[in-house]
């Protein structure tokens, strides 16, 4: 098995239908229609040549579950709807599967905060309470 890097992921990603190569943060990326879709992971707690690829949330469990060896999640990714694939124990057309999920219909591409995670209470403005406070 030939080592894979993120120029393999390249390769096999542009190969899709309005795909090209951009960056996200800074770090290589692949976008369709300007929304990232695989990512090259660059936090400190993700392992070395590593990928990150929009699959959801759902997907990302069954993922890791089926097939740990392959995929991962860490802390900083987890309010992301992605899974963090690790590209040295990955076979090429496991690779391609997955990235073909990641653009197909079954997912939205998006690498944006889910909502189902964490969801942060606004902050009362401290004038509000003031003006309550005045008004008995």
């Amino acid at each position: 098995m030939s080592e894979i890097t993120f120029d393999t992921v390249r390769e096999l990603g542009i190969a899709f239908p309005r795909a090209r190569v951009d960056r996200y943060y800074g770090m290589p990326a692949l976008k369709v229609d300007r929304e990232a879709f695989v990512v090259c992971t660059n936090h400190r707690t993700a392992e070395p040549n590593s990928i990150s690829v929009a699959v959801g949330y759902k997907r990302r469990d069954e993922l890791i579950a089926d097939k740990p060896r392959f995929f991962y999640v860490k802390r900083h990714y987890e309010p992301f709807p992605v899974v963090l694939v690790r590209l040295a124990s990955i076979a090429r057309e496991d690779l391609r599967g997955i990235l073909c999920f990641a653009v197909g219909p079954g997912c939205s591409c998006r690498v944006r905060l889910g909502q189902q995670r964490g969801v942060r209470r606004q902050k009362r403005s401290t004038k509000i309470i003031r003006r309550k406070r005045n008004r008995e």
